[in-house]
């Protein structure tokens, strides 16, 4: 079974991207963002009751405090990538985004050293996605206006040359990699389930102050025609996490699930060419191959 939780995990994920994406847009919304996290936090809280009440998952302040660094790395992060989804195409932000797994690489490094088991070609996994990224920065800064603009009108939806549009999407990056890094840290002495549902409790905390400072404190009104995508991003979002936890479960396999899952960049990228009708250029393709040969060596070597 863990092809077919890891292929499901691909993609739910590549579909909260998407559908993410859609709900996030909207330039002229400032709280897309906050509405997206809200949206998140509802969802996760709902899969958390259901691991608690009927699974019979534990949880405790302790376990609640314990987690809590690196539930707020994941969760920060995920807010600053929501709001970078307004500023740049899909299909540039998610293999940034997705370029987490070589900062952990280069974190393990940092504090751990190179070890004997750690083969030379990670390391030209971590250099394949670092030049891909440093590589999609030049290419989005140096781009032609006009060729930018031509490019864009078949999406009917244009971005403005911005190193925001960058910067965004390598915070994500980091942040998500210091919570990859602490969690590997965290869960040597939690459990994963409680972990996971203490995870999506501090979600649906931050989701419902996000909901107060919007509907209350800004006075910004919620349309369901606005909100559906957001909605349909958190549920492929918390069920990819959910057969996530499922694949990698399967520890004889993890080798070959690990890539299969970690390469759901590729098909987000698929589905914004497809149904957001983004376009991009050789070089944005070029620099973007890097990137994705990168993260899935780095998912087959399960770094």
């Amino acid at each position: 079974m863990w092809f077919w939780f890891a292929l499901i995990a691909l993609l739910c994920w590549s579909g909260s991207d998407l559908f993410s994406k859609i709900g996030c847009q909207d330039a002229k919304d400032k709280y897309s963002h906050l509405k997206m996290v809200t949206a998140v936090g509802v969802v996760m809280g709902l899969h958390a009751a259901y691991e608690i009440f009927v699974k019979g998952v534990e949880i405790n302040g302790q376990i609640l405090l314990t987690y809590l660094p690196v539930s707020c790395l994941y969760i920060l992060s995920m807010a600053i990538g929501y709001l970078g989804l307004r500023y740049i195409e899909l299909s540039i932000s998610s293999p940034i985004c997705n370029s987490s797994g070589a900062i952990v690489a280069v974190l393990t490094l940092i504090t751990v050293g190179v070890g004997d088991e750690l083969p030379p070609v990670a390391l030209v996994a971590v250099a394949l996605v670092c030049i891909g990224v440093i590589a999609l920065g030049f290419t989005e800064a140096n781009e032609d206006e006009e060729l930018r603009k031509a490019r864009q009108d078949a999406s009917n939806h244009h971005y403005a040359k911005s190193w925001i549009a960058i910067a965004i999407p390598i915070v994500y990056c980091l942040l998500d990699a210091l919570g990859t890094f602490a969690d590997s840290r965290v869960l040597e002495v939690l459990d994963e389930d409680s972990a996971n549902v203490a995870y999506e409790l501090t979600f649906l905390a931050v989701g419902m102050i996000s909901l107060f400072y919007v509907a209350v404190v800004r006075k910004q009104r919620f349309l369901p025609k606005q909100e559906a995508p957001k909605y349909t991003g958190a549920v492929f979002e918390t069920a990819g996490q959910f057969f996530y936890i499922y694949a990698l479960a399967d520890s004889e396999h993890v080798a070959f699930s690990a890539p299969i899952i970690s390469a759901y960049c590729v098909a987000s990228v698929i589905w914004s060419r497809i149904f957001l009708k983004e376009k991009l250029s050789l070089k944005h393709y070029a620099s973007i191959a890097l990137v994705v040969v990168g993260i899935v060596i780095l998912g087959i070597l399960d770094i």
